[in-house]
C-alpha cells in the first residue's frame, strides 16, 4: 500500500484532468471574426476567468508532483515511472493549456485595440463626410462676389 499514492491523488488527478478537458474545449472554439466591441469584451472576461480558474487549480498540480515524488522514494521503480510519466503527461498539457491561454488573451486585446481604433477612425470619416456634404450643398456665390469665391476656395 506504500507504493500507491493517497486516493486524495486520484480524486485530485481527475478533478485536473477534467478542468483541462473542459478547458481545451473552451480554447479549441473557432476563433471568429468579431466587429462587435461588446461580444470581444465577453469574450476576454471569459478568457480571463479561465486565467483565474488555472491559477486556483494550481495547488492541485503541485499537490500531483509532491506526491509523485514521495511515492517515489518509496515505491517499486516500475510504479514511481508510471505515476511519473502520468503527471508529466498532465505538466505537459497543463503548460500548453497556459501558453494557449495567454495567446488567445493576447491576441484579442490586440484585436479589441485595432478595433477600437478602427471605430474612432470611422467616426472622424463620417463626421468630415458629413461636413463636406454640408459644404458640397452650399451655394456657390455670384460670379461677380470675389470676397466669397475666396472663401470658398480656402474652404475647398
Amino acid at each position: 500500500f506504500e507504493s500507491l499514492p493517497p486516493a486524495h491523488y486520484k480524486e485530485t488527478m481527475n478533478t485536473i484532468l477534467v478542468w483541462m478537458q473542459q478547458s481545451e474545449t473552451k480554447l479549441s472554439m473557432p476563433q471568429v471574426a468579431i466587429a462587435e466591441y461588446e461580444i470581444m469584451e465577453q469574450r476576454l472576461r471569459e478568457f480571463k476567468a479561465l486565467q483565474s480558474s488555472l491559477q486556483e487549480q494550481q495547488k492541485g498540480l503541485t499537490y500531483l508532483s509532491t506526491t509523485v515524488e514521495e511515492l517515489s522514494r518509496k515505491a517499486p521503480a516500475e510504479v514511481s515511472q508510471r505515476y511519473r510519466s502520468e503527471v508529466e503527461v498532465v505538466l505537459g498539457r497543463w503548460k500548453k493549456l497556459s501558453a494557449q491561454l495567454a495567446e488567445h488573451c493576447q491576441k484579442l486585446e490586440e484585436r479589441m485595440t485595432k478595433l477600437q481604433r478602427f471605430q474612432n477612425d470611422t467616426r472622424t470619416l463620417k463626421k468630415w463626410m458629413a461636413e463636406v456634404d454640408v459644404f458640397l450643398k452650399e451655394e456657390w456665390p455670384a460670379l461677380g462676389d470675389s470676397e466669397a469665391l475666396e472663401k470658398q476656395l480656402e474652404q475647398c
